[in-house]
């Protein structure tokens, strides 16, 4: 008769994708018993490996079924290891932040709405401290949407987990100087991620505090668009040295801005400053002249309104986007144009302000 022994051995030919270990020596069965024909066994994946959660589902059936005197197999769905919700607590209490170790200071950058250029901006930001000489990490918080491991040309690796069960870490990918985590390193490209609050916080936790970052001096957060759970969670977890605000010029965008920037206001994280993206046109063939696509004077009035600085106004040029599509940050491929010396200059303003704030 199957033992449950017999069971583990054969399920340790389910692998993680990611770090090719067992699922045994992951730690993320925690029951597995036979009771021929019937055995059962309980998954409990972390929320980096929940994208594969049907995968290795159908795997441990199919290496249990082919086992001899087993014909029925009970899979349960167990809660992830040590995942408590992050920026939760009891009634009358306040959250406990909780810093993360060697990293010095956490920045993040938000917008009110998607499309623009949020990520363009983390990224090229991280890339621009990183050539100032700073020890750099990189947080995708956009977790329906991540797009940076494109922009950072690393979209087809996958990052090494190690240790088991609750020990387990995530080794960040080194790319242009920068330490990044991304949901988009451990899914399909067109794979949706489809979540509820509770599994986005437990995500963002385990990037925050289970990525092996190192020694940083700055770790960069590219949240997601809007005023959602992932903006609460990070602020509620984490010290933040400051926010930064996206926006471009146009009504809709500013509108959205200034709901998250008063977000941040009232969850007393320091508003570094507002970026204006795409401020205006700057053609290939005619660098003298700009045209004003999306309207002017949207970074101007939210800064104002709000006493903040205005960090930086950031043109549209084509090379901004043909590299980016093609994962080449542009103050890398191209250091001497109008943007990446926009982005060089913004460096210099973020260390300033978060100087100021220390």
């Amino acid at each position: 008769m199957t033992t449950a022994e017999q069971a583990r051995i054969a399920l340790n030919n389910v692998k993680d994708s990611g770090s090719g270990r067992s699922v045994v020596e992951l730690g993320w069965l925690d029951k597995i018993r036979v009771d021929p024909p019937k055995a059962i066994v309980r998954l409990r994946l972390p929320g980096f490996a929940q994208s594969q959660r049907e995968s290795l589902a159908e795997l441990i059936r199919a290496h249990l079924l082919d086992l001899q005197d087993v014909s029925e197999v009970q899979i349960e769905i167990g809660s992830p290891p040590s995942q408590a919700p992050l920026g939760q607590a009891g009634h009358g209490q306040v959250a406990q932040l909780e810093s993360i170790a060697g990293v010095k200071k956490i920045i993040a950058v938000s917008s009110g709405k998607g499309g623009v250029g949020k990520s363009t901006v983390a990224v090229n930001l991280a890339c621009a401290l990183a050539q100032r000489g700073l020890r750099i990490g990189l947080l995708d918080a956009d977790i329906y949407g991540p797009n940076i491991p494109i922009m950072l040309g690393v979209a087809d690796s996958t990052p090494e987990v190690v240790g088991s069960g609750a020990e387990q870490q995530i080794i960040p990918i080194e790319s242009c100087g920068v330490a990044m985590v991304s949901m988009g390193l451990l899914i399909d490209e067109s794979q949706p991620v489809i979540w509820r609050g509770p599994m986005l916080n437990g995500i963002i936790r385990q990037f925050l505090f289970q990525a092996l970052w190192g020694e940083k001096d700055i770790l960069v957060v590219d949240l997601p668009p809007g005023t959602g759970d992932a903006q609460l969670s990070l602020a509620q977890a984490v010290p933040m040295a400051g926010v930064i605000i996206v926006t471009t010029p146009q009504k809709v965008s500013l509108q959205d801005a200034r709901r998250g920037l008063a977000m941040f206001k009232q969850m007393d994280v320091p508003v570094l400053g507002v970026i204006e993206n795409m401020t205006a046109f700057v053609p290939p063939d005619q660098p003298n002249k700009s045209y004003s696509l999306f309207g002017s004077g949207g970074g101007d009035q939210l800064s104002d309104e709000n006493d903040v600085p205005l960090l930086a106004k950031i043109p549209m040029e084509m090379p901004l986007q043909e590299d980016g599509n093609e994962g080449k940050p542009i103050v890398h491929s191209r250091p001497e144009s109008l943007s990446a010396q926009v982005f060089l200059d913004l460096a210099n303003s973020v260390l300033e302000s978060i100087s100021q704030n220390t």
